[in-house]
């Protein structure tokens, strides 16, 4: 089996934003990984688990928004049985 295919049959690493934290006086990290599709039925990018209305709304969004996208994120991930390293 090819290195590619291996990649593609294991799980994504869940995305928690402790492993994220904002550095002093920045803004609070995109949970972006650069994997921008989304799931079959559209509802969720299969990178970091947002909506599309997320996905439009985070540029324009403040901290406390942000952190409440990240919990969201977060809650998916752990319904789908991924759990953090």
């Amino acid at each position: 089996m090819s290195k590619t295919a291996s990649r593609a049959q294991l799980p994504p690493p869940f995305l928690a934003l402790a492993t994220a934290a904002p550095k002093p006086g920045q803004t609070v990290p995109s949970p972006c990984v650069g994997v921008c599709r989304m799931t079959e039925s559209g509802d969720l990018c299969q990178g970091c688990w947002r909506t599309r209305d997320e996905l439009r709304a985070w540029k324009a969004s403040d901290d406390r928004s942000k952190l409440a996208v990240w919990q969201l994120v977060e809650q998916r991930q752990r319904a789908a049985g991924l759990q953090p390293a």
